[in-house]
């Protein structure tokens, strides 16, 4: 049971053990020279309802506890066993220190508006949990509320939605929204530096640029946030347009572009983030399969003919530098949040 398996680990980790007569509450402390860390474990069972005014209340008793002691700064981060992410959510919208393990797949899950780490507790505990035989894990409960990337969907339909207008309008929609150097220097048609990141030539086209988008995007999405994940999309998709008119104005060439590749191969770049960030702890990814995956992308796309490899280039450098942008923003406001825990304390 993950339960005793963390109570044990904490045990290892120096953390002593509140005496408590409800099983489904307990709390860990470790003495610092003038603080005290708290970890309170919950473990939400199925048929266990806490509301939100419950949690925060149970947190200000633990520190009225430590305060009749002669401990004024007590740092507190809540830890919810719950497989249901849902139902285990409802106590992170107002307490950032909180993070959830779920039991059914030995994973530690922090959402996006909470702090990123509790005293170096983050390693440790993922660490611990991927350490977890298989053989302790439990067949997840079906849960049809369960997390879906709608940005990731929502992005594939937009643009499958586009191509078949354009089945029926010809080549109106590839007119007034393909990109090229003359239309967006001479012209001033600057929105086509956008439109055309949603339009494809012919269905391989689309169909090549999707199937990798919604694979690769609801990684990339869950992890970053859906607004964090857009922004890299479209980023990603301006940039490579970008890298592909500087490209075209040293070639003195004149050609029309289309295609989601540039924000495509940005998603892959942020993938790097997401692996250097994690230094190897993703079970889906590691920085081997990742670099053979981009090398072999851009290699396709430089042997075979018709396609805009400057485009591939410059999403993938866009896709790179927005990550780290939306990944430092991620970590200064989970600082922000650790700070502000510390000064209520």
């Amino acid at each position: 049971m993950v339960q005793q398996q963390l109570a044990d680990f904490l045990m290892e980790e120096g953390y002593r053990e509140v005496p408590s007569n409800l099983p489904e509450f307990t709390i860990y402390f470790l003495m610092e020279n003038n603080y005290v860390n708290v970890l309170h474990v919950i473990n939400y069972q199925k048929n266990m309802y806490i509301t939100e005014d419950q949690h925060l209340h149970m947190k200000e008793k633990i520190k009225l506890f430590f305060a009749e002691k002669g401990i004024k700064e007590v740092h507190i981060l809540s830890l919810i066993i719950c497989g249901d992410l849902n139902k285990a959510s409802q106590f992170c919208t107002g307490d950032a220190l909180t993070w959830v393990i779920d039991p059914y797949c030995n994973r530690l899950v922090i959402f996006e508006n909470q702090v990123g780490e509790f005293y170096g507790m983050r390693n440790k505990l993922e660490n611990f949990l991927n350490r977890l035989p298989d053989e302790a894990q439990n067949e997840r409960p079906r849960d049809p509320a369960r997390w879906i990337p709608y940005m990731t969907i929502s992005l594939v339909a937009i643009n499958v939605l586009i191509f078949i207008i354009c089945t029926f309008t010809d080549d109106l929609l590839y007119n007034i929204g393909a990109f090229s150097a003359r239309g967006f220097l001479e012209e001033k048609k600057y929105y086509r530096i956008l439109t055309s990141i949603f339009l494809h030539w012919d269905l391989q086209h689309l169909a090549g640029n999707m199937l990798v988008l919604y694979y690769l995007g609801e990684v990339v999405e869950k992890h970053f946030g859906r607004v964090g994940y857009c922004l890299i999309y479209l980023v990603s998709g301006i940039s490579g347009n970008f890298l592909s008119m500087q490209h075209e104005l040293h070639m003195v060439s004149n050609i029309r572009s289309v295609g989601a590749s540039g924000a495509v191969f940005g998603v892959m770049g942020s993938l790097v983030i997401m692996v250097f960030r994690y230094k190897g702890r993703l079970k889906q990814i590691n920085m081997g399969r990742l670099v053979f995956m981009i090398a072999y992308s851009l290699y396709s796309g430089f042997t075979a003919g018709n396609v805009n490899n400057a485009a591939h280039v410059g999403g993938l450098v866009g896709g790179i530098v927005s990550a780290s942008v939306v990944q430092l923003w991620e970590l200064m406001k989970e600082k922000l949040s650790r700070n502000e825990g510390r000064h209520e304390n």
